[in-house]
Formats: structure tokens, sequence, C-alpha cells
């Protein structure tokens, strides 16, 4: 017969960081709710409270893009037009460098900053998270808010936008 083998203070412990883990992975989860749920005040919600991310994006009258779920402006969709590339970051690097990147530029005052995928549009090179701000019918009306863009990025550039 084999002796049972006593329980070890090291397993004790593990046991006290996996309900830890839990614990804190629980309230990470509630507070990205909270977070959506004030980060997406116009969007319809779904019967939990969520935002119904397919719904589709409010349009505005004035043509700027509207906010999209991400708290970002989205481009209008299926239209070509002209903005300013603030930044193009590899998609390796992850949505998430791209949205802080987004937002700050939104901080500092440029208007209807947002994210596009690069490789969704055809005059854009693909596997790029594009920064951009400002949605634009013609190249001389984006050339025109260039200078105040160069202010949060050097190298911003006036780019063509075609699906």
């Amino acid at each position: 017969m084999e002796k049972a083998r006593p329980k070890t203070r090291l397993s004790g412990q593990r046991a006290s960081l996996s309900v830890c883990f839990a614990i804190v992975l629980a309230a990470g989860i509630s507070l990205e709710a909270q977070w959506i749920k004030l980060q997406t005040p116009g969007l319809p919600r779904l019967p939990d409270g969520k935002p119904n991310l397919s719904a589709p994006a409010p349009q505005t009258s004035d043509g700027e893009s509207p906010v999209g779920p991400s708290g970002v402006a989205e481009w209008p969709t299926g239209e070509d037009g002209w903005t300013i590339a603030l930044a193009s970051l590899p998609q390796t690097g992850g949505r998430p460098a791209a949205l802080a990147r987004a937002r700050a530029a939104r901080a500092k005052g440029l208007t209807a900053v947002g994210l596009l995928d690069s490789s969704r549009y055809a005059s854009l090179h693909p596997g790029y998270w594009m920064v951009f701000s400002g949605i634009y019918a013609s190249e001389a009306e984006a050339t025109s808010d260039l200078e105040d863009a160069r202010r949060f990025a050097r190298t911003a550039t006036v780019r063509r936008v075609v699906p």
C-alpha cells in the first residue's frame, strides 16, 4: 500500500496564487466592460449591455468620420479621399500601439484622427496600421492642414485613400 503524499507548503501557495489570479482576471474583465461602455456612448447596446459592434456606425452631417467603437474616427466605408498620414506602424506590432498613437494625436487637438488597416485599401502598402488625421475631398484641402499635423508628427504626409 502506497503512502499518501503530504501536502506541501508549495502546493498551498500554488492554490493561493491560482485564486488570486482568477480574482484579478475577473476584475480586469469587469473593468474592461465598464471602459467599453464609457468609450462607446453612441452605439446601440446588446441585451448584456455590451456595444453592438455589428450595428452600422452613425453618420455625421458635417462629413467628418464618425467615432467608432475603438474611440477613434473610422474611414467612410467604400469611399476614396485624401488624408494626412501621421504614422504607419507594422501590424505585427499590434493594434493597441497604433490606437494609442491615434488617441495621443486626438488629445493634441488634431481632428478626425483614426486608424486604417492598410491591407484593405488599394492605394496603401499592405501590412500596416496607418494613423490618419482628417478626411478630405481633395489633395489641396489635406495639404492646407498638413502644417498643423506636423506639430504632432514631423513626418506627416498627405496620402490618397482608395478602397
